[in-house]
């Protein structure tokens, strides 16, 4: 799912593009993807677009007549821009935005259709969208501790939660902790001072930094390969490959349809988190540590 990163990136890129610019017609190509009726959707058409904004993990575009298009890309949505004739993939496209400029596309990979569509009419509008999760780029210390430990939740999932945190999701949160050296099973009623600090400072620098290396490697252009699991990342998506600051193999904990990242040398002691799948396959033997798996693994091996 695109996290704080790819929608400030994909809001760079869109502003010059279609700030300013007469939005001259939408289509709702899949039935699936609109989520409102009133105001209909053709009460957008021939309005100016006025501004860009990001709530959460949604990207909003403020039209004229106080009128809000807010797209949510959940995990598989993404956005395209084509300055030309656009020949549209119908099964994957899930609406266009039609501008003198060029066509903004909607599209959707898999089958599932969760990415969403919404025209609202006025800023109270907008309210039901923002899930209410503190901009950590934007506070201090002392509020985003008071927000992590307001609820008891490991910390992989305080950070991953809308309600509390705005805009991070699986990915990155995986990326935060490593670099906060802090294990994602670690309840946050328990964290010491020390660790939130470590926690706060991770988080800021891994969002300014990641949103500063795609903004490099979009440049002028418009972000074409938006993904999960990024070339550079430190663990997420990097199973059994090795950790970039101590080189033991980064394991993993899966569940439904996220798994959770993190170098056991470097978070949790080289501590083992149980998984799942790794459990019923080792049974009994399921190791305690890293050398401990090593080992096992090797004298498995044929």
């Amino acid at each position: 799912m695109p996290e704080l990163p790819d929608i400030t990136v994909y809001l760079d890129a869109l502003a010059p593009r279609v700030l300013g610019q007469v939005l001259l017609r939408v289509e709702a190509v899949s039935p699936f993807v609109l989520r409102s009726v009133d105001p209909p959707l053709e009460a957008c058409h021939g309005k100016r677009v006025t501004g860009l904004r990001r709530i959460g993990k949604r990207i909003v575009i403020a039209l004229e007549d106080q009128l809000f298009l807010v797209m949510h890309l959940m995990i598989a949505g993404r956005l395209q821009w084509r300055a030309g004739a656009v020949k549209l993939a119908r099964r994957r496209t899930l609406a266009t935005f039609v501008f003198d400029s060029g066509t903004l596309i909607l599209t959707e990979a898999g089958t599932q259709r969760r990415a969403s569509l919404s025209l609202v009419r006025g800023d109270g509008a907008l309210a039901p969208f923002d899930r209410g999760g503190l901009e950590v780029l934007e506070a201090g210390a002392d509020a985003f501790a008071a927000r992590l430990r307001s609820e008891n939740h490991t910390v992989k999932r305080a950070l991953a939660d809308p309600r509390l945190f705005s805009g991070i999701g699986n990915a990155y949160s995986d990326e935060i902790l490593h670099r906060a050296r802090l294990s994602p099973l670690l309840l946050t009623a328990r964290m010491t001072d020390e660790q939130v600090a470590r926690l706060f400072d991770a988080t800021r620098a891994t969002l300014r930094e990641w949103t500063e290396r795609l903004r490099r490697e979009t440049g002028e252009g418009f972000p074409e390969k938006v993904t999960a699991f990024r070339e550079g990342m430190a663990v997420h998506g990097r199973f059994r490959l090795p950790c970039p600051v101590c080189g033991a193999p980064v394991q993993r904990i899966r569940y439904a349809e996220n798994e959770t990242d993190y170098c056991a040398r470097c978070q949790t002691g080289g501590k083992l988190l149980a998984d799942r799948g790794l459990s019923r396959l080792l049974k009994d033997d399921w190791p305690r540590s890293l050398d401990e798996l090593e080992q096992l693994l090797a004298e498995r091996r044929p």
